[in-house]
């Protein structure tokens, strides 16, 4: 399996245990670290909308509290809206929300890479691959204030 695919499909199963009652859409991410391991993440809503979390920050997150901020090469995400039984369904691909963008770009900058994003859709094929500099050009982060 290609790394896309293996991050795609990681990403789908976190998506299964997104907590996502209010919006019905599930998100699942998926970063791929330096060893191979695969941290993932689902998205986490919560009754006053603004403190929910997407599922690329509840990864990120969960790297960085394991002392692994600096060691994400390529990050997974789909999402979609989710059916009766709570699967995320959908044929379109998904990307990361501004928000997540540059929570992306801290890790990115932190580990001194411009992570390949891959975009994919909770069910079928379709995926699209950017550069994570394609999808937040002239990003601000910890190289801005002397920090990398």
């Amino acid at each position: 399996m290609t790394e896309p695919a293996q991050l795609i499909e990681a990403a789908r199963a976190a998506a299964a245990h997104a907590h996502a009652p209010y919006s019905r859409f599930a998100v699942g991410a998926a970063l791929l670290m330096e060893d191979g391991s695969i941290v993932t993440g689902a998205n986490f809503e919560n009754a006053s909308y603004g403190l929910s979390l997407c599922a690329e920050t509840v990864a990120i997150a969960s790297a960085s509290a394991a002392g692994r901020l600096r060691q994400i090469v390529a990050v997974g995400v789909i999402g979609g809206a989710m059916d009766a039984s709570g699967r995320p369904t959908g044929t379109m691909p998904v990307s990361p929300c501004g928000r997540c963008r540059q929570v992306i770009n801290e890790a990115a900058q932190m580990g001194g890479r411009d992570l390949p994003v891959y975009c994919g859709a909770a069910e079928g094929d379709a995926m699209r691959t950017y550069r994570l500099s394609e999808l937040l050009p002239d990003a601000f982060g910890p190289a801005d204030l002397g920090i990398g």
